[in-house]
This record gives structure tokens, sequence and C-alpha cells, in this order.
């Protein structure tokens, strides 16, 4: 593999990413819009919004089966397209079942995505021999921060879900295809995959990383898991937190969120040079910290302007955890990396569909200030398994020594 391929596999997946980041945002920053388009009653809702990562775990799963016989590469030229096509459908449906059609799509589709996006991330960050996973997940905040402003456009304007839709997808459709062309698998410490060709992972049970263990990945599957609780946590819960705990005009709730997603960004943008430096064990049991701080400001905020500063941390601290997972578990089981990513991915779903109705139940039951602290004991106890990230040293690639193509940029 040349330098400048794995340059060019580089930014081919960074825009997949970023694409990805930009149609996700659009569908979840206008469900109000899709509600009211098809008549979806409130009651019925949670089932639309819980099939959607329900389903994306299915797709997850059955890439899993797929790339023992196809590259991820593949899986991910087909899927991303996917996605946008079903984003489109469910703006230029009428009928209930047009909209449980394309959010079908939509899940399933984006589970095949996001695994076979981080597989090759994963793949590439072994070729490079150092840390450049945390800023393709960087692009993916970027791409979501340009779809919530573009959602935030065309509700401002009054557009239909399919004149707010259309344009972006006309334009991202074939930006997706086009940098296809260029996604690149790292060569790695497994060999060839059953076809034949190099990969940067495979999916049998014995590797040259060994047999993938549930057991040993499980850790790992945890912490996952209480990111996204945490994640979810702000996502649904911090306007009505903001203006119904601590006071706030309508106005300032909405940017509790908008803080996080650019925090997340610029957190995700310096963090590969933070895990080049102190190594990925170090940032992520900072960013642990620094989360678990951020909800124990917001639980004890006497006012908005403190409560905003709890989720400014939280960005910061929650954003680097993710990517730097997908991260260990290639290094875990480098003969496996792609199984690994897979089932892993579920777990991003997990988080998601527990944290929201977890934090709305406790916060009915006992007060929305204590069940903050739930989310900031489920962050620290990542504390608990931080040496699964590392040492890289020791552990990249499964004990081989780093490839030569380490100083590519």
């Amino acid at each position: 593999m040349t330098d400048a391929g794995l340059r060019h596999g580089r930014a081919s997946l960074g825009l997949s990413f970023g694409v990805q980041g930009v149609a996700f945002a659009l569908l979840v920053t206008r469900i109000p819009a899709i509600q009211d388009q098809y008549g979806i009653s409130d009651g019925l809702l949670p089932v639309f919004l819980a099939a959607v990562p329900i389903l994306a775990g299915a797709g997850s799963v059955a890439t899993e089966k797929v790339v023992a016989r196809v590259r991820p590469s593949v899986v991910l030229r087909w899927a991303q397209p996917l996605v946008l096509l079903a984003l489109l459908g469910v703006g230029a449906g009428r009928e209930m079942w047009h909209v449980a059609v394309a959010l079908g799509v939509f899940g399933l589709a984006v589970g095949a995505l996001d695994a076979s996006m981080n597989m090759l991330g994963v793949s590439l960050q072994r070729a490079y021999g150092r840390s450049i996973m945390t800023g393709f997940h960087a692009a993916y905040s970027l791409g979501g921060i340009a779809g919530a402003s573009l959602a935030w456009a065309g509700a401002r304007w009054e557009l239909s879900l399919l004149a707010s839709y259309l344009p972006v997808v006309a334009v991202l459709l074939p930006l997706a295809l086009i940098g296809s062309r260029w996604y690149t698998e790292g060569k790695g410490a497994e060999g060839k995959r059953p076809d034949g060709t190099e990969a940067g992972a495979g999916t049998g049970s014995e590797s040259a990383g060994g047999a993938l263990s549930f057991k040993l990945l499980l850790p790992l599957c945890l912490i996952m898991t209480f990111a996204y609780i945490g994640d979810s946590t702000v996502s649904n819960w911090s306007a009505k937190y903001l203006q119904d705990v601590l006071g706030s005009s309508e106005q300032l709730a909405t940017v509790p969120y908008n803080l996080y997603m650019v925090t997340t960004l610029l957190g995700r943008a310096v963090g590969d040079l933070g895990v080049r430096r102190f190594g990925a064990v170090a940032v992520v049991r900072g960013g642990s910290l620094l989360a678990a701080g951020g909800f124990a400001v917001v639980a004890i905020a006497p006012g908005a302007w403190v409560g905003m500063l709890g989720f400014t941390m939280l960005g910061f601290g929650l954003c680097v955890i993710v990517p730097q997972t997908f991260a260990a578990a290639g290094r875990m089981f480098p003969g496996n990396s792609d199984a690994a990513v897979a089932r892993l991915n579920i777990f991003n779903y997990v988080g998601f569909l527990v944290g929201s109705p977890l934090v709305g139940a406790l916060g009915d039951a006992w007060s929305y200030r204590g069940a903050m602290l739930v989310p900031m004991v489920l962050v620290l106890a990542t504390l608990v398994y931080a040496r699964a990230f590392g040492p890289e040293t020791a552990r990249y690639g499964g004990g081989h020594e780093r490839p030569r193509t380490a100083d590519v940029g």
C-alpha cells in the first residue's frame, strides 16, 4: 500500500463519516416535522424511534457475516447511498407505511454503514501505525453540525421535508459514490480474506489475533454503552433540563446541545494528538473524569449558565471515548477486527435505546437532578476498564512492529 493510497483512503473515509453525520442529523432534528407530515401520534412515535436503532443493530450483525465474504469497503460503498435514499424516502412519503418502510431501510443501512466505516477506520489506523481514528469521528461531528444547521434553515423557512432533503441528497449522493473509489483497507496482521484479497481483518474464529472472545470484548461493549447513554442524555434531555429545572428561556434551552456538538468536534479534532502524546489509556481516563465532572456540574447547577458549563464539559469528555473504543477493539483482536467492530457497534444502539428512557423514568419518579447522577456513575465506571485501551506500543497489530507507513500525513 503506497503512502498516496493511504492518504486518499483516509480522505475518502473522512468524507464518508461527514456525509453520515449530515444524514443522521437531518433525520433526528426534523422528527417533529416527520410526526406532523405522517400524523404519527405521541404514543406511536417512540415505537418508530426505537425501531431505527434496533434495526441498525440487526444491520451491524448482518455486516459481520457479509464481510466474511466481501470487503468492508464494498459494504460501505452500497450502504451509504442507501442511507441517503432512505432519508429522501422519509421526506417524500405520505402514508404511514411509507415512513415505516423508509425508516426500516434507514435503520438497517445505518447499521451496515456504521460497522463498515469503523472497520475501515481501524484497518487504516493499523496501516498508519498511529492514532487517526478520532479524526474520522470529528468529521462525523462536523457533518452533524452541518446537518443540524440545514435542518434549522429548513424549519426556519418552513420548507417541506422533501424540499429540505432533496438538495442535500442530490449533492451528497454523487460525492459519496465518487469518494468510494478511494476506499482503502490498510494491510494489517491478518493476511488475506476468504476471497484472496488483502484485508484489514478477518472474521474466522481463529486468526493472527486469536479467537474472538466476547468475554474479552465485554469491557469495551460496556464502555460503548455507557458513552452512548451519556450522549443520548444530552441529546434528549439537555433542552428540557435547562428550561424546566434550571429555569432558562425556551430560546436559551436550545444552546446546550449546540455547545455539546461544537465541543465534541473540537475535542475530536485534537484527540488523536492527545493519544499520540499521552496514550489512549490516559486520554480515555481524562475524558471519563471530565465527562463525569460535567454531569456533576449539571446536577448541582444553580442556574442555566452553570448548567451550560456542565454540558460543555460533557462534549469535551465524551467525544474521545467512542472512537478510542473502536480502536481498542481492533488492537485487542487484530486478526478479527472486523467482527470485533461489528459486535461492538451493536452497543452503540443499546446505549442509545437505554439512555433516554432511563433518565426520563428516573426524572419522573425521583428528580431530573438526581437522574443526571446515573450517567455520571456509568461514565466513571469506564475508569475500571481503562487498561483495555493500551498500551499501544505493545499491542498494536497483535504485537507486530508498526508498519513502515507510520509517517504518512
